[in-house]
């Protein structure tokens, strides 16, 4: 006796539901869009047509700096320049870490006290990050004078708030698994961060860290333009006095000094990626 196999009906695929509004709200956002970008255009002063008149300034500006004076007497205040440059964003970034760390520890939530400090931290790192390194600069400045100091100062404050945000994320971003574990087995909240959390995501907040120094290093360039010190303010000094061939100088040796730290990090951070 033969039995007949089920037959097998093929359900109907429901319609995709449709999302009449969605065009609308595109092209209400394009609109919108553009138009910020007109108004943005119109505050800027935006021009073209001055940017080609300025040509021929521009010509005679850079005429006037090739060649670079590549004297000694510019070379080696130049040399110096940048060493203190150097030095500025290394200290900066250096003297940072410990704040940074700690207010990171207090800004993640897997590693907070409670709420109110959660969001106090948050506020202390938002605040440190909404106010230039320039305008930390200038105040230091007033309060303990001209020269490199005032720009260390500047930079420690103005990275504290990066880094702090940037670890603070790491943080939460690790894996749970090792958090989990040793919450289950009852850590506390500075056992579980020190013993979990930080080993598991030191490769990424070194290499964050290594940026940062990337960063405070050029942030030292602007700084001394405004009375920090480094070659930043021997550029200033060359533009004030028309001294172009020697801010041509100035430079170059600064575009060595970027590329020589940014090599450096980042054959640094291969080599972190690579033991990871």
């Amino acid at each position: 006796m033969t039995v007949a196999a089920p037959e097998v009906r093929s359900l109907p695929v429901p319609p995709r539901p449709r999302r009449p509004r969605t065009t609308a709200v595109i092209a209400v956002a394009a609109v919108v869009l553009v138009a910020v970008h007109v108004v943005a255009w119109l505050v800027t002063e935006m021009s073209f047509s001055t940017l080609l008149d300025g040509v021929g300034g521009m010509g005679r500006f850079i005429a006037d700096a090739v060649p670079p004076d590549v004297s000694w007497d510019v070379l080696g205040p130049s040399l110096n320049g940048a060493l203190v440059t150097f030095s500025m964003g290394l200290m900066g970034t250096t003297l940072s870490i410990p704040f940074a760390l700690a207010l990171a520890l207090l800004a993640a939530r897997g590693t907070a006290p409670g709420p109110v400090t959660y969001q106090v931290a948050r506020n202390v790192l938002s605040f440190l990050r909404a106010v230039p390194d320039v305008v930390f600069a200038l105040i230091f400045v007033t309060a303990v004078g001209l020269g490199p100091f005032p720009g260390v100062l500047a930079l420690v404050l103005h990275n504290v708030g990066v880094m702090g945000k940037l670890w603070a994320e790491t943080l939460e971003d690790a894996d749970p698994g090792p958090p989990t574990v040793l919450r289950s087995a009852g850590a506390g909240k500075l056992q579980i961060a020190t013993h979990a959390l930080l080993p598991s995501v030191v490769p990424q907040m070194v290499g964050l860290l290594l940026y940062r120094l990337d960063v405070n290093v050029r942030a030292s360039l602007v700084l001394g333009l405004v009375g920090a010190g480094g070659i930043g303010f021997l550029i200033n000094q060359s533009i004030q006095l028309f001294r172009f061939d020697e801010m041509l100088t100035h430079i170059l040796v600064v575009l060595v000094l970027i590329v020589v730290v940014d090599r450096l990090s980042a054959l640094v951070r291969r080599r972190l990626g690579s033991a990871s």
